[in-house]
Order: C-alpha cells, then structure tokens, then sequence
C-alpha cells in the first residue's frame, strides 16, 4: 500500500483543492489471498487522511481464477464495507441497472453516488430514462429537445418496457 498512497500524496499536493480528487479501488480481487474488503477500508481510510475526497469501490479483473457471483448490484455490499470502514466519500459500481436500484442504494447509506458505465452503453439516454422513471423532468439541452418523448414518436419504439429486456 506504501507506493499508491505515496503517489496519492504527490497528487493531492499540486491537485487544486477546489477539485474532487479520488482514486479507483478493488473491494477484493474474489480470490483467496487477495484484498480483502477490511483491507480496501484500511487503503480508502489512509487515503482519506491524504485529503482525498472519495474512492469508487470496484472489485477483481485481476485474475482468472476470480468467480464473483455477478448479479445487479453485487458490487455494492463492497462499497458499503469500505465506506463503513473508512469513513471516506464512496461511489458505487456493479451492474447497476436500474434507476430504482442507484436510488436505493445511495438512499439506504450503501454508497455517495453510484456510477454506471455498461448502463450507458447500453442507453446512452439512461439518466434521462432514469429521471422520468424516478418521477422527475430531465434537462435536456436545446440540441436534444426534439429527442423528448413528447416530441418524438419513435421514443415509445425505441426503448423496451424493462420486464421485456
């Protein structure tokens, strides 16, 4: 852990204090012998004291022999335990998928903020998908108006009810 909190220091000294900074981490590597989730609490502590603002908790990759059990959200009990642990600001990931979901898990304490990555390869349009599911109105910007479903008939089209995907 030594030479990542080193360069984390090097970063938070000439980084504008005004800007979030924060760091990637594995919750576990899925494998025995490998980081554990009270390990990655001790590192995302540590970095914490550096002045770092947040970690995203991510997990494995590292091995073939990893067999996370991947399901919706299998990530986020790792965020949790690090968060917990370490008192730092915490980004969720992990097939999060659902709008729903993100919301329950920042709302039930689990994680800061989720991020989402295959969720927008998949929808590029998820966040607004995602605001008119949650009951809230986008902001769309001027080039994208036509693109509202009110303006756009091919809108009911192009996007599966979700029990259909």
């Amino acid at each position: 852990m030594r030479y990542p909190l080193e360069v984390a220091a090097v970063l938070r000294e000439v980084w504008p204090p005004r800007k979030a900074l924060g760091m990637r981490i594995t919750g576990t590597d899925w494998v025995d012998g490998g980081i554990t989730p009270e390990e990655a609490g001790i590192f995302a502590g540590k970095l914490r004291d550096i002045g770092f603002d947040y970690v995203c908790v991510s997990s494995g990759g590292v091995s073939p022999a990893a067999r996370p059990a991947v399901a919706p959200g299998y990530q986020v009990p790792l965020a949790a335990a690090v968060k917990k642990a370490s008192g730092i600001a915490v980004q969720a990931v992990g097939m999060i998928v659902d709008p729903h979901q993100a919301k329950a898990i920042v709302g039930e304490g689990h994680a800061d903020c989720v991020a989402l990555a295959r969720a927008f390869l998949d929808d590029p349009r998820w966040a607004w998908h995602a605001a008119a599911a949650l009951g809230a109105d986008a902001v769309y910007p001027p080039q994208y108006l036509r693109a509202r479903p009110e303006y756009w008939p091919g809108a009911a089209l192009t996007r599966p009810a979700p029990e259909h995907r």
